[in-house]
């Protein structure tokens, strides 16, 4: 299958090394300026991994997507809406999108696919998400993970996932839309909060952040018309340990390096989305408070400490 991964920072390149990895006929794009790209480009190295040479590596977006039967886009997830508009003036009838990132549009609180949606013809152009836990830096070790595909269109989720299952990664298939983006997007968001636990030196308290963080996701995937269960799923709660706890993960980083003042240098997909999510929570009136809390950090110049004490005075009330 010819696959054409758009974007080739951590994730991006991962991706293209697995599916070339496991067969397929991969093209790795990326911007022509961007330090990224050009490493990969003189040196077909970046600090996770090396790409064969059976992995092609271009900056012409024309000539990615105008080959390419699968077309992975893997780039920050507040930038798809701009990249779409470029990558839209190309014919996409017959081609299928697949989305490796996780967040919501911050300026709409729409999900990733709707903005996707907003392009496409998905009768013509399928649209699907590839969420779920792992890092490249354990992948190209060998070290295995499930990971889930999700999309409307169930004869395209079916196909992906026979395409793309291998050993080193099992993929399910989901069975909601609304919650596989939510629930992936989300976690971003705990996982900062996981960090500024970390910062305070609270960390034993990342078991009630999980118990707790996954509870009022849940409750927002069920009022967007999502699955509450899948909260509980891959796409959220079996992503925590890569996000919660990993010494990789950026957002919990993140987190940590706010609450000791160090400035984080890498992209924290959760920053922009817990800005999302508050306002899709006042909108709804869904009941976010670690949301909330992580919003007033990063937005509103609240305290950390402060933040974390205001959600020990809520009132009591039963854990279901």
């Amino acid at each position: 299958m010819k696959i054409s991964v758009l974007g080739c920072g951590r994730w991006g390149s991962c991706i293209a090394w697995y599916l070339d990895k496991i067969g397929h006929n991969v093209l790795s794009c990326g911007l022509k300026d961007a330090p990224e790209f050009i490493q990969l480009k003189n040196t077909r190295k970046n600090d996770y991994l090396c790409f064969p040479q059976s992995i092609e590596v271009s900056s012409d977006l024309e000539k990615a997507v105008s080959r390419a039967e699968v077309i992975i886009i893997s780039i920050s997830s507040q930038y798809l809406r701009s990249y779409f508009e470029d990558i839209s003036k190309y014919n996409l009838d017959n081609k299928i999108i697949v989305l490796c990132m996780k967040g919501v549009e911050a300026s709409s609180g729409k999900r990733l696919s709707e903005v996707v949606g907003e392009f496409v013809d998905e009768s013509k152009t399928p649209v699907a998400v590839w969420v779920g836990p792992g890092h490249p830096q354990d992948y190209v070790k060998g070290i295995p993970n499930c990971m889930v595909i999700d999309s409307h269109n169930q004869s395209v989720k079916e196909m992906l996932v026979n395409e793309f299952n291998s050993e080193l990664i099992r993929f399910y298939l989901g069975t909601d839309l609304i919650g596989s983006e939510i629930g992936a997007a989300a976690k971003n968001v705990i996982g900062i909060a996981a960090g500024i636990l970390d910062g305070l030196n609270y960390t034993s308290l990342k078991g009630a952040l999980m118990a707790r963080g996954t509870r009022e996701i849940a409750r927002l995937i069920k009022a967007l018309g999502g699955n509450e269960m899948s909260a509980y799923g891959l796409c959220h709660l079996g992503d925590y340990e890569a996000t919660l706890f990993s010494k990789w993960s950026h957002n919990r980083k993140y987190g940590e390096d706010l609450v000791k003042g160090i400035k984080f240098q890498k992209l924290a997909e959760g920053v922009m989305t817990s800005k999302a999510l508050y306002k899709l929570g006042q909108e709804l009136g869904v009941d976010l408070p670690i949301v909330e809390s992580v919003y007033n950090v990063l937005f509103e110049n609240a305290n950390p400490k402060e933040e974390l004490e205001k959600l020990y005075m809520r009132s009591v009330k039963k854990e279901f």
